[in-house]
C-alpha cells in the first residue's frame, strides 16, 4: 500500500457476546450489532438488548475498537418512541455512531448529537445522493452493485470537492467485502412480506429466495430448463482478491456481514481478512496468499464465494447453484467447559454429547473466550492419559489460551 493511503478501518459483525468477544480479539477496528426489533437482524438471535449496549462498548475500547449500533429497518409511527429510546440509550453508553436507513433515525440522531452512518438500505449508487446525505451522516455505505469505476468516481469527487460530513470531517465512504449477497438492490426485497408476511425490510427475511423453483407455463404445463435452480440465491461476495483495488480506490471502511452467524465464523472472518489487511498496509499483501485465506475462509459457512462481486462486473460467477451452507467442514455441539486451571493451561470438558480424541479440532465458544480454536492434546481421563474419551466422560486437556465454565464445546469434522 502507498504510504500516502490510510489503512481501511475493519468493521466486523456482532449478533451476541460470544461473537463480539470473537471480532475483538480476531482483531476488529470496530463492530456493528443490534439491539431489539428495528435492525436488520431481528428475527435472529444476533440481538443484544437496550441494556447491553454500555457492556458492548466497554469491551470494544477495551480493544480499542469502536462500537457502532445498527438501527436500519424503515421505521413505523409506532416505533418513534423505541426508535427514540435506543438512540438515547446508545448516546448515553457512548456507542461511536448509529447505522440508519430512514430519515425519521437521521433527524433525532441530529437532534441528540450522535454521528450517524448511511445504511446500505439506502441504496447510495451515485454522488448526489452521498453529497445529501453528508448532510445527516459521516459515513455513507456504498450499494452493493455498484462497479469499481463507480465507485472511484464517488470517492475522488468527494476528496476533491472535500465534501464533509455533518461532524465536518471528510465524508467517509464504507463497502462490504465479505458475506452474504441479496438477490435484490441493496436487499430491498418484498418476496419474503409478499409470501409469509415477514418484512426482510424490518429484519425478518425467511429467505425463501434460496429455495429451489421451477418456471412452468400455466396453460401448456410446458416446464422451462432453468441451468440453475437456484435461481435467485447469490454466492457470497468475498474481495480478499481485490483488497488493495478497493483501498486504493479510497474506501475508508471494510465491513463483515454476519451478524446472523456463530462466532466461529466471526472469528476466523475477521481474523482473515486483518492478516490480508495487515499484508497489504506492510507491503506483503500478493497472490500467493490469497488460496490460504480463502480455505480458511470455506472452513466457515459460505454458499460459494462471488470473488469479483458487482465492483468487478463478473456476474457469470454470482449465481451459486444452491440454497444452503458449502462449508467444507461441520462443528458438532459436544459439551461444556467445567472447570479451567490457569497455572497449567488446563481445561475440564464434560462430554455430554460426544466424544473426542487427540489430534481433534475443537473449537470453545463462549460470551468472554469468542472462540478459541485448537487441537486436542494432553487428553486425560481419571487423571491418566488417553487417546479418545466418549459421551458422558469428563476429561481434561491442554489448552492454548484461557476459557471459562460453561463455554461450548464443538467439534470440528470434514463435511
Amino acid at each position: 500500500m502507498s504510504a500516502t493511503l490510510k489503512q481501511p478501518e475493519l468493521m466486523a459483525p456482532a449478533g451476541g457476546m460470544d461473537s463480539l468477544a470473537a471480532a475483538l480479539k480476531a482483531g476488529a477496528d470496530s463492530v456493528y450489532f443490534g439491539v431489539g426489533d428495528l435492525n436488520m437482524r431481528s428475527r435472529a438471535s444476533a440481538n443484544f438488548a437496550v441494556s447491553d449496549i454500555p457492556e458492548v462498548v466497554r469491551k470494544c475500547r477495551t480493544f480499542g475498537a469502536k462500537a457502532y449500533l445498527a438501527l436500519n429497518t424503515i421505521i413505523y409511527d409506532s416505533d418513534m418512541d423505541a426508535m427514540r429510546r435506543i438512540c438515547d440509550a446508545a448516546k448515553i453508553a457512548g456507542v461511536d455512531a448509529v447505522i440508519a436507513s430512514d430519515m425519521a433515525v437521521f433527524s433525532y440522531l441530529n437532534s441528540i448529537g450522535l454521528s450517524a452512518h448511511v445504511s446500505v438500505q439506502t441504496n447510495v449508487a451515485n454522488l448526489e445522493t452521498a453529497r445529501f446525505f453528508a448532510k445527516f451522516a459521516d459515513v455513507v455505505v456504498l450499494a452493493r452493485e455498484l462497479t469499481l469505476p463507480q465507485i472511484k468516481h464517488i470517492v475522488s469527487a468527494i476528496e476533491l470537492e472535500k465534501i464533509t460530513g455533518l461532524s465536518g470531517e471528510l465524508l467517509r465512504v464504507e463497502l462490504f467485502i465479505h458475506g452474504a449477497l441479496c438477490v435484490s438492490v441493496s436487499g430491498k426485497c418484498q418476496m419474503s412480506l409478499a409470501t409469509y408476511n415477514s418484512s426482510g425490510n424490518r429484519g425478518a427475511c425467511l429467505q425463501n429466495c434460496r429455495r429451489r423453483y421451477r418456471v412452468v407455463d400455466d396453460e401448456t404445463g410446458d416446464e422451462l430448463v432453468v441451468d440453475n435452480e437456484f435461481v435467485m440465491s447469490p454466492k457470497d461476495i468475498c474481495m480478499i482478491r481485490v483488497m488493495n483495488q478497493l483501498a486504493a480506490a479510497g474506501i475508508s471502511i471494510f465491513k463483515l456481514e454476519g451478524r446472523g452467524r456463530s462466532a466461529d465464523y466471526v472469528s476466523v472472518v475477521t481474523g482473515v481478512y486483518r492478516e490480508a489487511l495487515d499484508a497489504l498496509t506492510e507491503g506483503a499483501y500478493s497472490s500467493a496468499g490469497f488460496a490460504d485465506w480463502e480455505e480458511r475462509l470455506a472452513k466457515v459457512f459460505n454458499r460459494g464465494f462471488w470473488h469479483g462481486g458487482y465492483y468487478l462486473g463478473e456476474t457469470t460467477e454470482m449465481w451459486s447453484g444452491y440454497s444452503g451452507n458449502r462449508v467444507v467442514e461441520k462443528k458438532t455441539h459436544i459439551g461444556r467447559v467445567t472447570n479451567y486451571f490457569a497455572k497449567i493451561a488446563v481445561a475440564e470438558l464434560t462430554l455430554s454429547a460426544g466424544g473426542l480424541k487427540n489430534g481433534d479440532q475443537l473449537v470453545v465458544i463462549g460470551p468472554t473466550t469468542g472462540a478459541a480454536g485448537f487441537a486436542v492434546s494432553g487428553l486425560r481421563l481419571d487423571d491418566e492419559p488417553v487417546d479418545s474419551a466418549e459421551k458422558g466422560d469428563v476429561v481434561s486437556l491442554s489448552v492454548p489460551e484461557k476459557v471459562r465454565r460453561g463455554d461450548k464445546v464443538y467439534l470440528y469434522d470434514l463435511c
